[in-house]
């Protein structure tokens, strides 16, 4: 039974467009993960290679009735080597292909396959919003082949069954959507190079949908430790000393006046967004991290009893979309400050105040349309601001 390009070839030109066709952002970090794919498999039958292969035995086939549709998965793993690169190693069962063709003298010849194996790919991420980011795979894998023919009738079957196995190539486009840092979804288009095992070489393509999750995830903050109560004193009773001579009274000096613990100013630093985020994503960058840290010590050896964490949009896109983005860049900060800066959770708010507090003028930065000119003079409204107030 032979296989041959089938459909997938539309599917993978509209992913291919959609990688050039929209704006940048974050992709997920390093790490491990795994996830497992279901979904649709297609193979074209070679009917042309069947008849002639019949008419050789001294048999008309007046029709062939093709199974070139299956049911398949895949379950996989890899490790996130940064934001572009990863590599992907799985397990992957194809169905099961067949065909009946119906002879002259009167009879039938039943095939039948099962592709199943190993593949391992590179995998190339390209972010495309927070959450949505396009993949492209390309690498090897290694089937094993099961065919098996039957006939009835007029035909004659010499060997029924067959195995193959060997290694050929695979590729594929898809799309993945971050529901959180944990737990995303997979749309994949792949084909499969595969040599059946009557020496017939075709591709098998599938269409799935799954699950991924990533293992691990942010440090959580260190449990404070609770100290020990003091040991109870103990009494020892002491004989009163004897009374003293009566002494003159003395004048008591005025206590010194209590000394008040000096009130620091609220402080606000203005971190631009820019130095912190990807454009139009709330994922910290690594130059961001290092600017949020050098802020958490600068606070040693303040009393502060409130932190409050503003997040500010410019005003391109809908009110809600930066309203949403602007209190999960806060909360981001508020989540580095904890955890990464080891600042007391409890005394710091997080807020969101999408567009509504713009630093630039309307007349400053003209226009409605997203342009780089327009992006850029609209910077200092995409912001951070941290105001800290509390005693030295």
């Amino acid at each position: 039974m032979t296989t041959t390009p089938h459909t997938s070839a539309g599917a993978l030109s509209l992913l291919t467009l959609a990688l050039f066709a929209s704006p940048m952002a974050l992709a997920q970090g390093t790490g491990w993960y795994g996830g497992v794919n279901a979904g649709r498999t297609g193979a074209e039958i070679d009917d042309a290679r069947i008849t002639s292969g019949l008419l050789g035995q001294g048999f008309n086939t007046p029709s062939i009735n093709d199974r070139d549709r299956s049911n398949g998965f895949k379950l996989y793993g890899g490790y996130q080597f940064g934001p572009y690169v990863a590599v992907e190693g799985g397990y992957f069962d194809l169905g099961r292909f067949g065909y009946t063709a119906n002879t002259v003298p009167a009879g039938t010849l039943d095939g039948e396959m099962r592709a199943r194996g190993l593949n391992l790919d590179l995998v190339g991420t390209l972010p495309l919003t927070g959450k949505l980011s396009a993949l492209a795979r390309v690498g090897m894998n290694h089937a094993r082949v099961n065919s098996r023919f039957s006939s009835t009738g007029a035909v004659q079957v010499i060997n029924p069954t067959a195995r193959k196995s060997e290694t050929n190539v695979k590729y594929g486009l898809g799309l993945n959507y971050a529901f959180t840092e944990a737990l995303a979804m997979r749309l994949e288009v792949e084909r499969y190079r595969v040599n059946d095992a009557i020496g017939n070489k075709g591709d098998i393509d599938m269409v799935s949908v799954g699950l991924v999750y990533r293992f691990g995830g942010p440090t959580p903050p260190p449990r404070q430790q609770v100290a020990s109560p003091a040991p109870a004193p103990v009494y020892v009773a002491v004989p009163p000393p004897p009374a003293p001579a009566p002494t003159p009274p003395v004048v008591q000096a005025p206590p010194p006046a209590p000394v008040l613990p000096a009130v620091v100013e609220p402080r606000r630093v203005s971190l631009s967004a820019e130095s912190l985020f990807g454009f139009d994503a709330h994922t910290v960058k690594p130059e961001g991290r290092a600017a949020l840290d050098q802020f958490a010590r600068d606070l040693a050896g303040t009393r502060y009893e409130s932190i409050r964490v503003q997040g500010h949009t410019d005003r391109l896109g809908s009110q809600a979309y930066n309203q949403q983005l602007s209190e999960q860049r806060a909360a981001a900060v508020k989540n580095h400050l904890v955890i990464t800066g080891q600042l007391d959770g409890s005394k710091i708010s997080a807020v969101g105040k999408g567009e509504t507090e713009p630093v630039t003028q309307p007349a400053d930065c003209q226009g409605q349309q997203r342009t780089p000119a327009l992006v850029a003079c609209l910077q200092p409204d995409r912001r951070v601001e941290v105001e800290v107030t509390g005693t030295r």
